[in-house]
C-alpha cells in the first residue's frame, strides 16, 4: 500500500503546474468573453492586446496563488476558530487583491508601454474598478482549497474505513477457517477411535493418511483462495482416510471440467460437502453409496457440486459447522455472488452446490 502511494504521489503534477494552467484556463475564457463583446459592440477585435490583458491578470494572481493556498491551510475554516480565520482571510483578500493590481500594473508597464496611464492615476482607476472582483477571486481561491481538502479527507477516510473492514472481513475468514480445521480433526479422530475396536491395520492406515492430510494443511498457503486443483488434492487425500473407514461401502466418481481445474476456489470448500454427503447418504447404510463430484463452468460463474445417492434430507434438517462455516465463508469472499444450495435430488439422494464467481 505504502509503494502504490508513492508511485500515484510521483505521477501527480506539481503544485507550481496546476496553478499555472489552472490560471491559464482563467485568462483564456475571459479573453474568449472580451473577444466576443469586441465583436458584438465595436465590429472590431484587439486580439493581441486582449489577450494580453488578461494573462496579465490571470498571471498576477497566479504568483500570489501559492501564498493564498499557505494562508487558507495555516487557518481554515473549521468550526473552533472560524471567527479569527474568517477576520485573516478578509484583510488577506483586500491586500492580495490591491497587490495583484500592482503586479498587474507593472507588468501592463513592461508588456503594453503604448497604453499606460500614469501609475498612480492607473492604480486608483482599477483599484475602483476592479477591487471588489479581487475579493471574489481571493475567496474562489480559498473555498477551491477548502473543497478540495474536505474531498481529501472523505477519500482518507473512505480509505481507511475499507482498509479496516478488509482487515476485519480475513479475521472472520482466519477465525472460520480455524474452526473449520479442529472440526474436521476431531471428527477423523473419532473415526479412528471407532476403527481401533474392529480393525487395528485399518486405524493404522487412517493415521497415515491423516497425518499426511495434515502435513499438506499445515504447509499449505495462507491464503483462503486456491487453484482447484491443489483443493482437488487435498480432497483426494480426505478421501483415502474416509475410503479406509468404509472400505466398499463408498464409491467416489469425479466430473471436473477440464476449463475448471485452474479456477480459484475457496480453500476447504470440498470437504465439508463431502463430510455432509457422507454423513447423510453413506453412513447409516448397509449397503453404503455413490458420491459424485462435480466442477463446471457456467459462462461467468464456477459451480461445484457434491451428490449423493442417499434417502436426502429432511425438513427438520439444521446444518453443522462445516456447512455453516461454507456459507458464512462464501458471503465474505464473493457476497450475494457467492451461494450454497441444498437440495434433494428428484431420483433421491442429496445435492449440495455451490456456486462463485469463475476466475
Amino acid at each position: 500500500m505504502a509503494d502504490l502511494s508513492i508511485k500515484i504521489a510521483r505521477r501527480r503534477l506539481p503544485q507550481w503546474a496546476i496553478i499555472i494552467c489552472g490560471w491559464t484556463l482563467f485568462g483564456l475564457f475571459f479573453a474568449s468573453q472580451g473577444f466576443i463583446s469586441q465583436a458584438r459592440y465595436d465590429g472590431r477585435i484587439a486580439w493581441a492586446r486582449t489577450l494580453a490583458v488578461w494573462l496579465m491578470c490571470a498571471y498576477s494572481w497566479a504568483a500570489l496563488t501559492p501564498a493564498i493556498l499557505w494562508l487558507a491551510r495555516r487557518f481554515p475554516l473549521e468550526r473552533r476558530k472560524w471567527l479569527r480565520s474568517l477576520a485573516i482571510h478578509l484583510a488577506s483578500a483586500a491586500f492580495f487583491s490591491v497587490f495583484a493590481l500592482v503586479i498587474f500594473i507593472f507588468l501592463r508597464e513592461i508588456i503594453l508601454p503604448d497604453t499606460r496611464p500614469p501609475l498612480v492615476e492607473s492604480l486608483w482607476s482599477l483599484a475602483t474598478a476592479e477591487f471588489h472582483a479581487g475579493l471574489l477571486i481571493y475567496s474562489a481561491v480559498v473555498g477551491i482549497d477548502h473543497a478540495l481538502d474536505y474531498y481529501r479527507r472523505y477519500r482518507d477516510r473512505e480509505l481507511r474505513a475499507s482498509q479496516l473492514e478488509t482487515r476485519l472481513v480475513q479475521a472472520q475468514l482466519d477465525a472460520l477457517k480455524m474452526q473449520l480445521h479442529p472440526h474436521f480433526l476431531f471428527n477423523t479422530l473419532n473415526s479412528i477411535s471407532v476403527l481401533m475396536r474392529r480393525d487395528v491395520d485399518a486405524a493404522d492406515r487412517m493415521l497415515v493418511g491423516l497425518s499426511n492430510l495434515l502435513r499438506v494443511t499445515l504447509a499449505s498457503k495462507t491464503a483462503h483462495e486456491i487453484p482447484l486443483r491443489e483443493e482437488l488434492d487435498f480432497l483426494e487425500k480426505y478421501l483415502e482416510i474416509e475410503q479406509t473407514r468404509f472400505r466398499d461401502r463408498l464409491t467416489v466418481r469425479m466430473r471436473i471440467e477440464t476449463e475448471a481445474i485452474e479456477a480459484m476456489v475457496p480453500h476447504l470448500i470440498f470437504q465439508p460437502l463431502v463430510e455432509n454427503a457422507i454423513r447423510h447418504g453413506i453412513r447409516d447404510r448397509e449397503t453404503g453409496g455413490l458420491i459424485e463430484i462435480r466442477a463446471e463452468r457456467r459462462g461467468d460463474k464456477l459451480r461445484l457440486e457434491v451428490r449423493d445417492d442417499g434417502p436426502g434430507i429432511e425438513e427438520s434438517f439444521s446444518e453443522g459447522v462445516g456447512l455453516s462455516n461454507t456459507r458464512a465463508r462464501l458471503e465474505y469472499l464473493y457476497g450475494a455472488e457467492g451461494r450454497l444450495e441444498l437440495r434433494n435430488d428428484g431420483e433421491g439422494g442429496l445435492v449440495t452446490s455451490v456456486q462463485i464467481p469463475f476466475r
